[in-house]
């Protein structure tokens, strides 16, 4: 569940319904929301962009990282990952519409950054994040997602079984492809 600017109170409602995942994507909020939160068995999941500087944090407070989108952020969330922590689960960031304002790996890119980012042992790569270019017909919403869907079957890695993709608009054209 995404959670980033709600506030703690809807997070222990939604906990208390049965949800221990939440997604952040703005690093200081997320990191109050979790100290408040302690007593909670919350499993954390960072979900915005990655600035160099906040790798150190990002890698001993999350479980997860949906939004890894150069080698450069792999190399140090894995330096920075306390070895007393399991490896982090990350997801690379595919920019599957190419569009220049967006960040993450190209699809021509992800076999190579899929090699890379496997041999970081304090990391365990476990998918992919795509958030492709609105569309409102629904067979242009499942395009992207299909393309990277058979890009990462045609990997064979087993591993790579979380799809971090889309948001509410496409939500179903997401499912139906991965």
């Amino acid at each position: 569940a995404v959670s980033n600017t709600k506030p703690a109170a809807d997070i222990i409602k939604a906990y208390q319904a049965g949800q221990r995942q939440f997604g952040e994507s703005y690093l200081q909020e997320a990191l109050l929301k979790q100290k408040e939160l302690s007593c909670y068995q919350i499993c954390w999941h960072f979900i915005g962009p990655i600035q160099s500087n906040k790798t150190r944090q990002i890698a001993a407070h999350f479980n997860w990282v949906h939004s890894v989108d150069r080698i450069k952020i792999a190399k140090r969330l894995n330096e920075q990952r306390a070895a007393n922590l399991p490896p982090l689960n990350v997801c690379l960031q595919v920019n599957i519409s190419n569009e220049p304002s967006k960040s993450g790996f190209q699809l021509d890119e992800l076999a190579d950054a899929v090699e890379q980012v496997s041999k970081l042992t304090n990391l365990k790569l476990r998918g992919v994040m795509a958030i492709p270019q609105p569309a409102t017909d629904y067979k242009q919403q499942c395009k992207p997602y299909h393309l990277l869907y058979q890009a990462i079957k045609h990997l064979n890695k087993p591993e790579l079984n979380t799809f971090s993709f889309g948001m509410s608009g496409d939500l179903r054209a997401a499912i139906a492809e991965g």
